[in-house]
Order: structure tokens, then C-alpha cells, then sequence
């Protein structure tokens, strides 16, 4: 028999003949893929469990603890994290984004509020930029307890989700919405207002930090020799005036120039100005091209037309000389020096964005990179003390989740440096790998389609991606596998020969009785999720955590900083 003392529950030790147990099983929480995967930090395997036992208030308040702008991110989002999901492996992944929105569209429709701010701090910050990053700092400080003033230079808050992506993909009332529910919990936000001189505003309104979050908003040109040319614009210009109701006309057959998510942005837009064919011309492959896969399938499934391996050498008129490009061994494109001539009523240059970040150059020891982005530290901050920036203005992704990101990781610095100690982020923990489960209890579930408008009727700039339903909403979050964390199948309990495992009632996991197991590792074999390690009964963690009474599976999931 084994018997464990009661002075340290440490080590079980033999009594009489028999082996002694050399280990005993551990509960982790470990770092789920999705949640590793997530530029904007979001706990997801947290709330996909809230939300598949329908607790959707809970599951929402869970998700902007980290992102206040769920229903936008439902729609916009890449969803990196549905890429990294270790359910593809078995049949599809987790439509992720769905259950996001979903939770974002129905706390608009329930009027949710967020959860209350702490007590105010007394400390004021300035936030230049009212994008993604901008509004994602400004609540994560207000719900620090800081003062928040965003100073925007538009005539509306939301940046480049208002004016750089079409109406199609985010209707502007959700996007309004989400942005006036930031408000409400006391950020301050000024609209036509164009920052000059970061330190003149910061020391005329006492502000104690500066928070700079300007887009990218200004589209990159290139060198094409052009004589008597058609209308030519940038992309970024085409769809801000869109936005706006400025919208131009453009001709029966209209070229655009690129191969990013903003060239397929573009050629759906001018199909919906009334073009009879939108023809994408880009450089490279399919395989090499920016664009995301489903945007691409998208811009295809409208009649978009996409012209690959083509570079535009010069316009003259409306006629555009292009040369037909090959891929060498690297995968790169070089030139053939076979030529061929197209004919467009206007060209749209989609070649990238860049920020207009030359307002800086007067601020001591602000650094910029080549292509004027401002270098930070790890702190986020710039080489002025004080002044802080994040988003597309910084080295890096440019996304409107990278900057959700940006913003929250930059406000717990900011919280940091404003009471004089230093943010340190957690340990980064190595995901769960598909190779570490063990499924035999799941079978496979086809995954749910979001209904999309037919296409003949996408002649407009209504919402073409539909939600899912309520029952959808749970049956999706339901496919989710819990990855690495413990969801209380009790397949440990009943699988255990010595009946050494305890339930402590759902939602507070299970514990050994050391008194009766053997270390055998069934119970570690068994698990679905690899929320078990069986751990060695000398070290300094040989003893469980805990008094009596507490779970050594704690029901919940480590959060991705």
C-alpha cells in the first residue's frame, strides 16, 4: 500500500513490499495554438468554452478583456489563429472569426457595456490616431484608469477601417458602434484634428504620455513612365473617397496594379462603381502573392480578372505596355523580355501603404527605419521619453489585428512607465501540437459556413458575409478541442484503475488521492487535450499545489500576452 504523510503530501512511500511510486499525474495549463497565433492577445480557447455553453455575455466580456472591437475583427480579421488550429488536422478548422463576431454583434444588439474602468489614476495620455491601434490603447488605458484624449485628423474616428476598408466587408454602423461604445466608458476623442507638434499638444493639454498611432495611410508610388496617360490613382486614395461618397468614375475597363488584400479590395470596388471588367496585374504567382487565399477567392468568385507574372512597364495613353514575368529557382519574378499591350479607361496603383510620420523629424531621438517607420524599444517607446508608438506607423505587420495588438501591449507599458516600474510580459509557452492529443472521443463535425449574399446581388456595398445563428454560434465553439487545457471529460476519472482521481465539481477539476496512485500514467494516456503531465515525485515541484480542498485542475486557460 501506499500512504502519503500529512506534514508535506509530498512523497508517497512504500509500506511493506511493492514498488514505490517514482511519479504522479499534474493538471497544466498550457498555451493553446489559437491563443499563440493571436496578434491581438485574445484568450479565444476561453470564450469558445463560455460561448458553447451559451454564456455569451461572459464569453464577450472575456474577449474585450483583451479586444474592445470583436465585431469588427469578425469580419476583417485574417484569423491567424483558425490557420494555427489543430482541428484542421482532423477535418476543418474552428471558424473562429464566426463565434467573434457573432459575440460582437449580439452585445451591440443587447446594449452590453464594457466592464467598469478602475479608479481613475490622475495620469493623462494623448493618443495621436484614432485606427485600430489608437482606439485599442485608448480603452485598454481607460480601463486602466488613465485619461484618454484621442486626436484624430479625420472627420471620423476608425482610421483605415473606415476609410481604407469597403463597406462590403464592414458596414460603417458596426464599426461606429463598437467605436461609440469605447466612448461611453470615458475616452475622449477629437475629430479634424491633425497633430503638428507632438510636444507642444502633449505639455498644452498636461498630458503625462503620448501614444502615436497613425496609419498608413499615404499609398506607395512607383516609377512608371507615363505620357498622356488615363486617370491614374492610388488605391488608398480611391477607396477613402469611396467612403466618403466621393466615389470617381472610372471608365468601362479599369487595370489595378498590385497583389495585396488592397488590390482585391480595389478591383471589388470599381466592379461596384459600374466597371465592366476590373483586371488585377501582378508581378508574381498565386503562391507568392500577399493577398489572403479567401480574399483572393472572393475577388475571383465577383469576376475579378487576375493577370499573374505581368509588370507594368509604361502607359501612354490608355494603352499600358506590360512584360511577362518568370519565376527563377528563389521564386522570384525576372524579366522575359516579351512584351504585350493592354488597354484601360483608368489604372489604380495598389502597391502598399506607408505613414506620413515626417511631423516627427523635429522630436529629439525619435529613430526612423529606411521607409520612415518609427523604431520602438520592446517597451514600445520611442526614443523620447514619454512618447510611445505602435500600429503601422512601427516596423512590422500591418493589420488591423497587429494593431489592436500594438495598442493593448502598448497601454500596459504605458500603465507601467507611468507608475515608474516596468511591464514585464509572461513566459512565452510552446502551443500544443496536434501530435499531443489524443482523440479517440472525437468524431468529426463539418465546420459552419457564414451565408454570404448571392452574387447577383453584390452590385451594392451591402455586407456580403452574413452571421452565424445563435445555435450555430454554439455548435461552432462546441468543435473547439481545448487544446492543452483541461474541459473535465472525465476520462481521467474513469479511467484510472486505483479510482485515485477525485471530481471537485464542474468547473473546478479533479484532484489525486496520492494515497491511492500507483504513477502508473493511465490517466496522462487517456487525456484528449494533453492537459496532463505526469510529474517526477522528487524536485522542488514534486508536491501538488494547494491545500485541501483545491483543484490541481484548474478549470480555466493561460493567457497569450
Amino acid at each position: 500500500m501506499l500512504k502519503q504523510t500529512d506534514a508535506t503530501r509530498t512523497r508517497a512511500v512504500a509500506v511493506g513490499t511493492g514498488a514505490t511510486r517514482q511519479q504522479f499525474p499534474r493538471w497544466i495549463e498550457h498555451l493553446p495554438p489559437c491563443n499563440a497565433a493571436c496578434p491581438a492577445g485574445e484568450n479565444i480557447q476561453a470564450w469558445l468554452d463560455l460561448a458553447q455553453t451559451g454564456k455569451f455575455r461572459e464569453a464577450w466580456e472575456m474577449l474585450v478583456g483583451d479586444n474592445p472591437l470583436p465585431a469588427v475583427h469578425g469580419r476583417v480579421c485574417y484569423h491567424p489563429c483558425e490557420t494555427s488550429c489543430n482541428r484542421v488536422e482532423l477535418d476543418a478548422a474552428v471558424s473562429i472569426h464566426a463565434v467573434e463576431r457573432f459575440l460582437g454583434d449580439l452585445a451591440a444588439a443587447k446594449g452590453w457595456p464594457y466592464p467598469a474602468a478602475a479608479e481613475p489614476s490622475g495620469k493623462r495620455v494623448l493618443v495621436v490616431g484614432a485606427g485600430p491601434s489608437g482606439l485599442s490603447a485608448g480603452y485598454h488605458l481607460a480601463r486602466l484608469g488613465h485619461a484618454v484624449e484621442i486626436r484624430e485628423a479625420g472627420p471620423l474616428p476608425g482610421g483605415m477601417m473606415h476609410f481604407g476598408i469597403p463597406a462590403y466587408r464592414l458596414p460603417r454602423a458596426d464599426l461606429l458602434r463598437e467605436i461609440g461604445r469605447i466612448e461611453a466608458i470615458g475616452v475622449k476623442i477629437v475629430t479634424s484634428h491633425k497633430v503638428e507638434d507632438v510636444l507642444a499638444e502633449k505639455t498644452a493639454g498636461g498630458f503625462d504620455a503620448v501614444f502615436l498611432a497613425i496609419g498608413a495611410g499615404v499609398g506607395k508610388h512607383v516609377d512608371i513612365p507615363a505620357r498622356d496617360a488615363v486617370r491614374v490613382l492610388d488605391a488608398v486614395s480611391l477607396l477613402h473617397n469611396v467612403s466618403s461618397g466621393e466615389a470617381p468614375r472610372l471608365g468601362r475597363r479599369v487595370v489595378v496594379y498590385g497583389g495585396g488584400n488592397t488590390a482585391m479590395d480595389a478591383a471589388r470596388t470599381v466592379k461596384r462603381l459600374g466597371a465592366d471588367e476590373a483586371l488585377i496585374v501582378y508581378r508574381s504567382d498565386r503562391t507568392h502573392m500577399p493577398a489572403h487565399a479567401f480574399e483572393t477567392d472572393e475577388a475571383i468568385e465577383e469576376g475579378i480578372k487576375i493577370k499573374w507574372l505581368t509588370t507594368v512597364k509604361e502607359i501612354i495613353g490608355p494603352d499600358l505596355t506590360v512584360e511577362t514575368m518568370e519565376l527563377d529557382t528563389d521564386g522570384r519574378p525576372q524579366p522575359t523580355g516579351r512584351f504585350e499591350t493592354l488597354t484601360a479607361d483608368a489604372i489604380v496603383l495598389a502597391l502598399g501603404q506607408e505613414t506620413d510620420s515626417g511631423f516627427l523629424r523635429q522630436v529629439s531621438g525619435v529613430e526612423f527605419a529606411s521607409n520612415g517607420a518609427v523604431k520602438v524599444g520592446p517597451d514600445m517607446m520611442t526614443g523620447h521619453r514619454g512618447i510611445f508608438a505602435g500600429g503601422d506607423m512601427v516596423p512590422g505587420e500591418q493589420s488591423v489585428t497587429v494593431s489592436v495588438g500594438h495598442g493593448k501591449r502598448a497601454a500596459r507599458h504605458i500603465d507601467a512607465w507611468l507608475q515608474g516600474v516596468v511591464y514585464e510580459r509572461p513566459a512565452k509557452h510552446p502551443p500544443i501540437t496536434f501530435g499531443m492529443l489524443d482523440l479517440p472521443i472525437f468524431l468529426e463535425a463539418a465546420r459552419s459556413t457564414e451565408p454570404q449574399r448571392p452574387l447577383a446581388a453584390r452590385a451594392t456595398f451591402e455586407e456580403v458575409v452574413q452571421g452565424l445563428s445563435e445555435q450555430e454560434a454554439r455548435f461552432e465553439a462546441g468543435r473547439c478541442l481545448s487544446c492543452g487545457n483541461c474541459f473535465e471529460c472525465d476520462n481521467c476519472f474513469a479511467a484510472c484503475p486505483e479510482q485515485a482521481i477525485r471530481r471537485l465539481g464542474r468547473g473546478r477539476g479533479y484532484r489525486v488521492e496520492l494515497d491511492l496512485c500507483t504513477g502508473c500514467g493511465i490517466c496522462f494516456e487517456q487525456c484528449p487535450c494533453h492537459a496532463i503531465e505526469m510529474q517526477p515525485e522528487s524536485g522542488p515541484e514534486s508536491a501538488p499545489p494547494g491545500p485541501d480542498g483545491e483543484p490541481l485542475a484548474p478549470h480555466r486557460f493561460r493567457l497569450r500576452e
